[in-house]
């Protein structure tokens, strides 16, 4: 079975990536079918010859999870199109006190919109 996947290369806690092409029998860092491009996670720097990706699929090719991502993340020039995560990570403690803050500021509404429609309520027995 042939499958689209990374090779691993780079030295230690700075990896590097080529997309290859493979028999599945083959070792992580065996010799490729054909090299269809390179990955670098680091830097988000990416090079993809897209169309030839989408002919060994289209022929059968299995695509690992990864490399599947990169494909539809890919541009037709072959880089990456990455976007940036909005959401920022916090610690427990940051978790918890924002939670704290938000649940007291929905009780702080809640009270406010009570206190409007009493009075709301109170304007119209008033009038009628």
């Amino acid at each position: 079975m042939v499958k689209i996947r990374l090779k691993r290369l780079g030295y230690k806690k700075n990896p590097s990536y080529r997309i290859i092409v493979i028999d599945s029998r083959e070792k992580r860092e065996g010799k490729p079918i054909e090299e269809l491009g390179y990955y670098n996670p680091k830097t988000k720097e990416m090079k993809l010859n897209k169309k030839s990706a989408e002919n060994w699929v289209k022929n059968g090719a299995q695509v690992s999870e990864t490399v599947s991502y990169l494909i539809a993340n890919c541009n037709d020039d072959g880089s990456l199109n990455y976007k940036k995560k909005e959401t920022v990570k916090l610690s427990r403690k940051a978790q918890e006190k924002a939670k704290a803050e938000a649940e007291a500021t929905t009780k702080e509404e809640t009270t406010a919109d009570e206190a409007q429609a009493a009075a709301a309520e109170g304007a119209d027995e008033a009038g009628v």
